[in-house]
């Protein structure tokens, strides 16, 4: 048995009619905001956010590969830097060769080799290279130890001389020949591993420090 619901109005005061008239259309309009029209302005909220950062993205995105040639031209640049300062800086292994290297190129430019003596590495100040000092004595003229230094420039390895210092001058046929002394130096990479190491300990004094 259907359920007829009849209002009659005309029961009702005035101002309720007039209540009625304006409260049913607040409350549907209500209803429509809060359960329709406010979340789907959420929802196109969140999305134009998502959307906007996804323009943001994307233009990153444009400008990085707008810069990409650019890096891969520095990347090589830097790289073949590299390469060359790996080509003058040995690993340690190679040093005794580098060292003879040096010590024959003396010999050929006609001097006489009293002393030779490699000293104890240290780590340079750049903690990324040892330096291996060379105590050198020579005997020989002054033409023939300028062609000595003129042929270490031929080199493709790091070597510096320092504190070189020129005594006892003796006549010979063609030009007095006179005792040379001089410090040669030369570096090596330090090996990965060991700067690991140094990394490592240095993290840990840091640590410590902050505690």
């Amino acid at each position: 048995m259907a359920l007829k619901l009849k209002i009659n109005l005309e029961n009702v005061p005035k101002w309720g009619r007039y209540a009625i008239a304006i409260g049913i259309p607040v409350a549907i309009i209500l209803l429509y905001f809060l359960f329709y029209y406010k979340p789907k302005q959420e929802e196109i909220t969140k999305l134009k956010k998502i959307v906007v950062n996804q323009e943001k993205e994307i233009a990153n995105a444009e400008t990085k590969l707008r810069k990409l040639p650019e890096l891969k031209r520095r990347y090589n640049i830097l790289k073949s830097e590299f390469e060359d300062l790996k080509r003058q800086l040995p690993e340690e292994r190679e040093i005794s060769g580098l060292l003879k290297q040096v010590s024959d190129l003396g010999v050929e430019s006609g001097l006489i080799i009293k002393y030779w003596k490699p000293a104890k590495k240290r780590l340079h100040s750049s903690r990324i290279v040892y330096e291996i000092p060379v105590k050198v004595e020579m005997m020989g003229s002054y033409h023939n130890l300028g062609r000595f230094f003129s042929s270490l420039t031929t080199l493709d390895r790091i070597v510096n001389i320092t504190n070189i210092r020129l005594a006892n001058p003796k006549p010979a046929v063609d030009e007095a020949v006179i005792d040379i002394y001089f410090n040669a130096l030369t570096f090596s990479a330090v090996p990965e591993e060991e700067l690991q190491k140094m990394r490592a300990k240095a993290k840990g004094k840091k640590g410590k420090k902050r505690r």
